[in-house]
């Protein structure tokens, strides 16, 4: 190993410990489930911002959005654009309300909580539905940052990926075994201040840095189109954008409403004051985040010339930000340890986002399962017990699912993020906002969403294809919109909800 490798893992090694320590740290604060789930809804305006956007945006921010734009051109920042409106949306109208209405309904602390305490579902069909969405698709979303982990180790160090992949999962593992959810925000606040210096810096140097015109650079780089075509972002290549496909990228915004482990940064801040604070916070991070990330995928193309990520052996686009950090710090700059701090940046990514999905698995599978279903007079001591327990299963199960090299995070997560965006997005915005929402209504909701999915995206249904493949509709789209229909249609065509349900709704919107 290289001198200049052994000070970037100097780096790699002083944030992992960080990471940790911040895990020892909580733990010895942690001692009820509450405390583990939702930090006794304790969280400041910063941390509550920060925490929610890192573990929002994960290793696609940092590999998949520039890879994306490194291999097709600007046609693909319509899914930063939608993801910026998902989130201003969620941050403006969802946040508060929510807030307000898990306090209203019982101290609901999970999502599957809310809901059965919301339409009062004495037969727990509502929690035991969600929690089983929950554990499925949140395996494959944690799967994506582990397999995101694997290739930066890989990439960065030659390790073998399956042995990357083992470490990264070993570190995420550790803290959040410990620590729960402070210590998942608390690191995740790190890791978002880090994120945005990174997404920031590298850009900006590397472009002051270039050889010629990034117009030239770009047509020499062999851009799909020419340089024209790579930056109209109504181009995809030699052909222009259809209607279908900028619609379903921008659809990815849908899926804000209906991710808990972003809700749940919601219902865990301390104050109404608070929160007002975090929903400005949030939406200039994620402006300058979403921004920065396109500029990698674009000047990445230009910057690393004479070398084509994808081509003649070389890494994958995916790995474009962490081959611009190389070149930049360590080559022409000769800083290597700032390069390894950046590109810890990416390992925060991942971290961020596998720690916050870990957690709100575990809270699924003890809480909302175990406690409710398998041992009702479980005490907060052994339902602690069972989440971190949960919490070792979930990680040995993600590692499998991303054991093949080969597999995209773009892929992964664009699954995981539709089947979750489409089950409970409708049904939380419903319940929050439309008092004629039943418990029928709401069940129809997220069977409907979560089904549509599965069934668009893996089931050849047209001449051999998936119906996703066939019409290049995303999936997230389609599933939102039916489970829409499906919660109006079933709620107005059942019993009305009682008066106890409608008081609290009252209470909450204020009338």
């Amino acid at each position: 190993m290289s001198g200049t490798t052994m000070v970037i893992l100097s780096a790699f090694v002083a944030y992992l410990l960080l990471m940790i320590v911040i895990g020892v740290v909580y733990m010895k604060k942690t001692s009820s489930s509450e405390d583990y789930f939702l930090g006794g809804r304790g969280l400041n305006a910063w941390v509550a911002a920060l925490s929610a956007q890192a573990s929002d945006m994960s290793g696609w921010l940092l590999m998949g959005l520039p890879g994306a734009i490194y291999s097709l051109g600007t046609g693909q920042i319509w899914i930063a654009v939608g993801l910026f409106i998902g989130t201003v949306l969620n941050w403006v109208c969802i946040s508060h309300r929510l807030r307000k209405y898990t306090i209203a309904a019982n101290n609901s602390l999970t999502i599957p909580a809310f809901f059965e305490n919301r339409f009062q579902d004495k037969k727990r069909i509502l929690l035991l539905l969600s929690s089983i969405v929950i554990v499925i698709f949140f395996l494959v979303y944690t799967a994506s940052a582990l397999a995101a982990g694997g290739k930066l180790f890989n990439t960065v160090f030659g390790i073998d990926y399956h042995i990357a992949l083992a470490i990264g999962a070993a570190v995420i593992l550790c803290y959040t075994f410990m620590g729960g959810f402070m210590a998942v925000c608390v690191t995740d606040f790190v890791q978002g201040t880090l994120m945005l210096i990174g997404l920031l810096v590298v850009p900006l140097v590397a472009y002051l840095t270039l050889s010629g015109s990034l117009s030239d650079l770009l047509t020499q780089s062999g851009a799909p189109g020419g340089a024209a075509a790579f930056l109209n972002p109504f181009e995809n290549g030699e052909r222009p954008y259809t209607f279908i496909e900028i619609f379903s990228q921008l659809a990815w915004g849908l899926g804000y409403c209906g991710m808990p482990h972003i809700l749940t940064r919601f219902m865990a801040v301390k104050s109404e004051k608070e929160l007002k604070k975090s929903s400005a916070i949030a939406i200039v991070w994620d402006i300058l985040s979403l921004t920065a990330a396109c500029f990698i995928g674009i000047i990445g193309r230009a910057y690393l010339l004479p070398t084509v990520l994808g081509e003649n052996g070389a890494s994958s686009s995916e790995s474009v930000f962490i081959e611009m950090i190389n070149k930049l710090f360590s080559s022409h700059l000769g800083l290597p340890f700032i390069g390894g701090i950046f590109l810890c940046g990416i390992l925060a990514a991942i971290m961020s986002t596998a720690d916050s999905q870990l957690l709100v698995t575990a809270s699924a599978a003890s809480e909302d399962l175990y406690h409710q279903f398998i041992k009702k007079d479980a005490d907060s001591k052994e339902i602690l017990a069972v989440a971190r327990l949960t919490v070792i299963v979930v990680s040995v199960l993600a590692f499998v699912i991303a054991w093949n090299p080969n597999s995209s995070i773009m892929g992964l997560v664009s699954n995981a993020w539709a089947g979750l965006g489409a089950a409970f997005g409708p049904t939380v915005v419903m319940s929050l906002f439309w008092r004629r929402t039943n418990l029928t209504g709401a069940v129809a909701g997220i069977v409907s969403g979560g089904l549509t999915v599965i069934v668009w995206d893996y089931i050849p249904l047209a001449a051999g294809q998936t119906l996703g493949s066939y019409t290049g509709l995303y999936s997230l789209a389609v599933g939102f919109a039916v489970s829409l229909v499906m919660i109006i249609i079933f709620s107005l065509a059942t019993k009305a909800p009682s008066k106890e349900i409608t008081d609290v709704f009252d209470k909450v919107a204020g009338k």
